[in-house]
């Protein structure tokens, strides 16, 4: 779960915050994506507007406009996106006016632009697009060349703008740009938002957490948020100020210490996942790897691959899911595998070795375990990894255990593979 935190050192000046209410009851199906808010928050960020809440109402009068009230009270900019069209179910309009307390009013102009757009396509207008023609009392209309539903803009008795937008993006993003924008940047004092994204690996949620709390605990600017996925940890720093130069002091200034502390588990600094750092250090160093893998059935080499240009550091890989195909492709003897075990240390190494030896890589990793959700043993439990790291100077290997379902211990099989690669190619011996 993500975590804000908030601390002694004063805001920005004249702050604005955004909410965005996407109306439809088609966002709610597993087939459609609000796509608009994105877009909106990148255009809204370019202003300094931070976008601080986000929902989804289907066509349901009632809850949008207790929504819609509630989003006027506590932000200064709320966008409403869809439920302009002509159908019984577009109930945008009418929640908005019912939330601030207005009525609605037929706009001859408008009608007069859908009477003209249906003539210019060579149809004929069907007589609920008169819906479209009410307008909010004391909006501003803003003109949709590309669609039937107009735009609208209001002021609230608190200091609040609204805006009313099409849903479809082809719609919705000329209008936002060529009318929202110019009025926003009149109505919200210029600000900037400036940002530091890390990726850490080797360390979880919790224990990074109350090792960096002291630190940034201590601004409420920049905000500072925490994500967790099996492995990854992500530290986000957000600074809303009037200048690009305070902004970035502001980040650079929490982000020292932060680094200091964490140390070589960081290893991103712009968001790039753990595999294409690897693959910078690699090309760094002039060397590549191979993969032996048998637990997570090919997932490492497909993390590998997934990186645009990792043909010029990735020899290539065994997927070894048997005993046999151990000893025939990697050459780890039987008598290894019977006499510790096909998820143990000396089997993980003798992959990795395998996999170097006959690919002439520079390092190697291989992976044996025991994903579940059977297979497992008092001895070698459920979650059991070892993890081979071959190279020049030797072979290692390491035992884990994960928990969680099959999918998630094969990930972070991959995950901490790729860690202690990185880990060797930043600190060699």
């Amino acid at each position: 779960m993500p975590a804000s935190r908030a601390g002694r050192c004063p805001k920005p000046r004249a702050t604005v915050n955004a909410e965005i209410i996407a109306v439809g009851s088609e966002l709610l199906t597993p087939q459609r994506v609000d796509t608009n808010s994105l877009y909106l928050t990148g255009e809204l960020n370019t202003l300094g507007i931070e976008v601080v809440y986000k929902c989804v109402i289907g066509d349901d009068r009632t809850r949008l406009a207790e929504t819609v009230r509630a989003a006027v009270e506590r932000s200064g900019v709320v966008i409403l996106t869809g439920g302009l069209g002509p159908t019984e179910d577009d109930v945008t309009r009418d929640a908005v006016a019912e939330a601030l307390g207005r009525g609605l009013t037929f706009r001859q102009e408008i009608l007069d632009g859908i009477h003209d757009l249906f003539t210019r396509m060579g149809r004929r207008m069907a007589a609920n697009n008169l819906r479209q023609a009410y307008a909010i009392d004391g909006a501003e209309v803003l003109d949709n060349p590309r669609g039937t539903a107009p735009g609208l803009w209001l002021r609230t008795d608190h200091p609040s703008a609204v805006m009313l937008l099409p849903g479809p993006p082809k719609e919705l993003m000329p209008m936002f740009r060529n009318h929202c924008l110019p009025r926003l940047q009149q109505l919200v004092p210029p600000l900037v938002i400036s940002s530091r994204w890390f990726r850490c690996a080797g360390i979880g949620e919790s224990d990074l957490d109350q090792l960096i709390a002291p630190v940034y605990t201590r601004y409420t600017n920049p905000v500072t948020t925490i994500l967790a996925k099996p492995g990854d940890v992500e530290i986000h720093l957000r600074a809303r100020c009037e200048t690009l130069e305070e902004g970035e002091r502001l980040c650079d200034e929490v982000a020292g210490p932060i680094l200091e502390l964490l140390g070589e588990r960081v290893y991103s600094r712009n968001g790039d996942p753990l595999e294409t750092a690897v693959g910078k250090l690699l090309l760094d160093a002039g060397a590549n790897v191979a993969v032996a893998e048998s637990c997570t059935g090919g997932h490492l080499g497909e993390r590998i691959t997934s990186v645009a240009g990792s043909s010029a550091w990735f020899a290539g890989g065994f997927l070894t899911y048997s005993e046999a195909m151990k000893t025939a492709l990697l050459g780890v003897e039987p008598a290894v595998i019977a006499t510790h075990g096909v998820v143990s240390e000396a089997v993980a190494s003798a992959m990795a070795a395998g996999a170097r030896d006959r690919t002439g890589a520079t390092y190697a990793l291989a992976t044996t375990g025991i994903a579940g959700p059977s297979g497992g043993t008092e001895a070698v439990p459920t979650g059991t990894v070892v993890i081979g790291l071959a190279s020049a100077e030797g072979v290692e290997a390491r035992r884990f255990r994960f928990l969680g379902d099959r999918e998630r211990i094969r990930g972070l099989a991959a995950q901490t593979a790729l860690n202690l690669l990185r880990l060797r190619l930043s600190c060699p011996s």
